[in-house]
């Protein structure tokens, strides 16, 4: 299978530089149209797109992102691995503005956003006990230390749906109660999307902030945010451009199954299956309901 790297670029990461034969493609989806045209090209070898997750100019709120036509985009594209780069604050002392951390699980405290390709008409239930590709989010900690950034391997991300920043209790709560390290606005549905359209995942946070438990930084200054963000992006597009060589031109089966998640995940019998609803299906989930068709 050809490799094709697909990356959704989050706060102040809108576009990447040094694709051949760039070029913005529009791509309509049934769940409507992604957050902006797709860049599409080829580096160092392997095929990538590259989204902005809010838009160019950044006109999409956290809550009024498409997460649903991102993904079918991506996946009508041929994109097999998506990293997702996104801005994040920090719930440890060690995870200082600056840093990035491959995530590897989260809790969703979302509650305003389409989180499912599937509902009534052809129900399905995927497993998100790991939410991300352990091998993807390897290559990506992998291409951040040999860029020379200062990455931590692993964490628990709290998504909440802002968009305003979280009170000081909310603060304490994930930090203290629940366990969380990082805390965003755009990773659920996100991953959990990736994972029904059977495309590997991986997580990358850059962190711009304590949120508000931290007693010597206070609340959130989103001018401190855009100050990080920044020097966040260029240390992104460094990582992002050391990928192509750790994942290569081509790819075997994912070793963790993610390629393969919908294999046992739809319920609704054949019969009953509403062909509506199948039809939109027809990206993510074509694989399967194309054989048990």
């Amino acid at each position: 299978m050809q490799t094709r790297i697909g990356v959704i670029g989050g706060s102040g990461l809108y576009q990447i530089s040094g694709l051949e034969n760039a070029e913005w493609l529009t791509v309509e989806t049934p769940w409507g149209m992604p957050s902006d045209q797709i860049l599409t090209g080829r580096l160092y070898g392997v095929e990538m797109a590259f989204l902005p997750r809010h838009g160019r100019g950044h006109v999409h709120s956290p809550s009024d992102v498409n997460y649903r036509a991102n993904i079918d985009a991506l996946k009508r594209l041929g994109v097999t691995d998506i990293i997702a780069v996104s801005a994040c604050g920090s719930f440890r002392e060690e995870l200082a503005p600056g840093d990035f951390v491959i995530v590897d699980q989260y809790i969703d405290r979302t509650f305003a956003r389409e989180k499912s390709f599937f509902g009534t008409g052809c129900v399905g239930h995927v497993s998100l006990a790991h939410p991300t590709c352990p091998r993807l989010s390897e290559a990506c900690f992998a291409a951040a230390t040999a860029e020379g950034l200062r990455v931590h391997r692993g964490g628990t991300y709290l998504a909440m749906e802002g968009p305003q920043f979280s009170t000081l209790a909310e603060s304490r709560l994930y930090r203290e109660v629940w366990g969380c390290d990082v805390i965003g606005m755009t990773g659920m549905p996100e991953a959990k999307l990736a994972r029904e359209a059977e495309i590997c995942y991986a997580s990358v946070a850059m962190i711009t902030d304590y949120d508000s438990w931290h007693p010597d930084h206070g609340e959130v200054d989103i001018s401190q945010i855009i100050a990080t963000l920044g020097g966040n992006a260029d240390h992104a597009r460094g990582l992002i451009s050391r990928l192509p060589a750790l994942l290569g031109a081509t790819r075997a089966p994912c070793p963790h199954g993610c390629d393969r998640a919908l294999e046992h995940a739809i319920m609704t019998a054949p019969e009953r299956r509403d062909p509506a609803v199948l039809a939109k299906l027809d990206a993510v989930a074509g694989r399967m309901l194309g054989a048990s068709a």
